[in-house]
């Protein structure tokens, strides 16, 4: 396999092998944040959780890693996240290492607002209002041993965190209309521009004559898909453009995206039962939407290529005269 390589000649992983040592050596008072970062996170591993009856433990790192690695999981991509804004925050080393930093003590008064926010959640029995907490503490200590300047510099990739919060119920006001919204789309094109006598009672398509039945529940409206596709919109549309219009723009996408792609797989869905069988449509609903991803995933990348940003000229360094 290929390793993808840079204009030098070097493959990221020797660029990151190179560089690594040199940029860890070069974070100041990292033991002073580490010693901080690990005080908080024993705090949320000790008092982090109080509802006991979902999960028995009182670590909110072990609640959010159940609701994780649950099957079928809608929030499984939490554990990648991490990763994710640990390899945005390589890919910005050099803007990050030219902010100046200092000890900005202004911040403790956000990290007394995260401690007390937790205070709330943990007396509600509302663990994600503590994830907030979590999350806000550890940018407010970024902020006290770094300054408020590396703080903004890391706005993005840290604000991708907010992926890292289970949505479990709390997306049911979205769910629900999704699922009509694409059964009424999906329905009207089978039955008008395919010519497919379809009936629809609220989120169910039924063959007229009784050969296949489905539902739109709530794993198929579309919000796996819409929480993916904003995630990924979001960190194209910071990567790719510098103007504020483009990047909303991206990250605006991700729900028509999303609400196409359920209406394709629906749509796909019911031909292929029309066709073949209620089997075949169950082999729809079970693979199509790998088909789905990839024509979002083409439609933000050609719109993308579309707003491209010119690539900004280095002048040539001055030529040196001979002495």
């Amino acid at each position: 396999m290929a390793t993808t390589t840079t204009t030098s000649g070097r493959s990221a992983l020797e660029i990151l092998r190179a560089e690594l040592p040199a940029v860890w050596q070069a974070i100041p008072d990292k033991g002073l944040f580490l010693g901080l970062l690990a005080a908080w996170v024993a705090l949320f591993h000790l008092v982090g959780n109080s509802t006991f009856g979902y999960v028995d433990t009182p670590s909110l790192w072990v609640w959010m890693y159940r609701l994780y690695t649950v099957p079928n999981s809608e929030d499984g991509h939490g554990l990648l996240i991490p990763l994710v804004v640990l390899g945005l925050c390589w890919w910005k080393r050099e803007q990050l290492r030219a902010q100046p930093v200092r000890v900005w003590w202004p911040a403790l008064l956000a990290l007394a607002g995260c401690l007390g926010l937790h205070a709330a959640g943990y007396l509600i029995q509302q663990p994600r209002v503590s994830i907030v907490a979590l999350l806000g503490g550890i940018y407010a200590l970024l902020a006290l041993v770094w300054g408020w300047r590396l703080a903004r510099a890391s706005f993005f990739p840290f604000v991708l965190f907010v992926f890292c919060i289970p949505v479990g119920t709390i997306a049911d006001p979205v769910t629900v209309p999704l699922r009509h919204v694409s059964t009424d789309i999906a329905v009207g094109v089978v039955r008008h521009a395919m010519g497919i006598p379809v009936l629809q009672e609220g989120v169910q398509i039924m063959d007229p004559k009784g050969a296949y039945n489905y539902e739109v529940a709530a794993a198929c409206s579309g919000i796996r898909s819409l929480i993916t596709l904003l995630a990924l919109t979001t960190i194209y549309g910071f990567v790719a453009f510098t103007r504020a219009w483009k990047r909303g723009l991206m990250v605006l996408l991700a729900a028509p995206l999303a609400l196409l792609g359920n209406v394709i797989r629906l749509v796909a869905i019911v031909v292929a039962a029309e066709a073949f069988g209620q089997a075949a449509g169950e082999f729809v609903h079970n693979w199509f939407g790998f088909v789905t991803f990839a024509i979002a995933l083409a439609v933000l990348l050609t719109l993308g290529h579309w707003l491209r940003e010119p690539t900004p000229v280095r002048a040539p360094a001055p030529l040196t005269p001979p002495s």
